[in-house]
């Protein structure tokens, strides 16, 4: 809890700063979830200031691509399909930075910064960029703490920031938006409390999307389909009772690694 409040109190600055130093900002948003990994404060901040905005689509490989909404993508011009997974849409995103950088028209070193919310692969993608594994990438929501520097060119240099959830968003008692926080991988299956209610969010609003993936005929019971899931998995506790917490951050993790597909392309 004291991390989760450090957090709320010290991210944001520092992704303020970020885009105070930087002439070109990389927002590196979920291609599931794009309007909901969106930071529209910082976006304005950043539009107000002047400065040049590329959103990057990262995670496209758990997406058709095709079937992406075309009024949420008229939203984010100019922006970039990326697949840090498969290693997809890399050159594409550096070649426009670099024209973007010369767009800028000045001799002194350009500094692109990155911002978005955690887990959206904002350290994978600098590390792509760069060519190095210059920036440390975890598979726990909030992994970086701090401001990084990477070079991505004799002029150009990438700065990363800890991942933010927006500031009127935050929350640690509002179910609904814990629940959102975590279907996007905002927050970690292993840090959030009482995943069961997490899972019956999901149930209500993608509808056989977990049953499909179980193969479990449960259809609309979160409760049944964590019993059943914690059985077969052998979650048990002591006299062979099903571990429920244990049984529903499984699903979570198998659904922010992107196993389940969050719609049924």
């Amino acid at each position: 809890m004291k991390n989760i409040k450090k957090q709320r109190e010290k991210y944001p600055s520092l992704s303020q700063k970020v885009i105070e130093q930087s002439g070109i900002i990389l927002e590196i948003l979920d291609a599931r979830f794009i309007s909901r990994t969106r930071n529209i404060d910082f976006e304005e901040m950043i539009k107000k200031k002047g400065k040049k905005i590329i959103y990057v689509l990262n995670k496209a490989d758990l997406i058709e691509k095709e079937k992406t909404n075309s009024e949420e993508l008229e939203k984010i011009i100019p922006y970039e399909f990326v697949s840090c997974k498969k290693r997809e849409g890399i050159k594409k995103l550096r070649d426009r930075i670099k024209a973007e950088a010369k767009k800028i028209n000045s001799s002194d070193r350009i500094t692109v910064g990155v911002i978005g919310y955690p887990n959206t692969g904002k350290s994978s993608v600098i590390n792509l960029l760069s060519g190095k594994s210059s920036a440390g990438t975890g598979a726990d929501a909030g992994f970086t703490k701090g401001i990084q520097k990477i070079k991505l060119a004799k002029n150009i240099i990438l700065m990363d920031t800890p991942g933010v959830i927006p500031e009127k968003e935050y929350s640690n008692v509002k179910k609904e938006l814990i629940t959102k926080h975590t279907i996007v991988g905002g927050r970690s299956y292993s840090q959030v409390k009482e995943p069961e209610m997490i899972v019956a969010g999901i149930m209500v609003e993608f509808p056989g999307i977990l049953e499909k993936y179980y193969k479990i005929d449960e259809e609309g019971d979160s409760e049944k389909l964590i019993k059943e899931i914690g059985s077969k998995k052998g979650f048990l506790k002591k006299g062979g009772v099903v571990d429920e917490d244990k049984s529903s951050r499984f699903i979570l993790k198998e659904w922010q690694e992107g196993k389940i597909k969050a719609y049924d392309l």
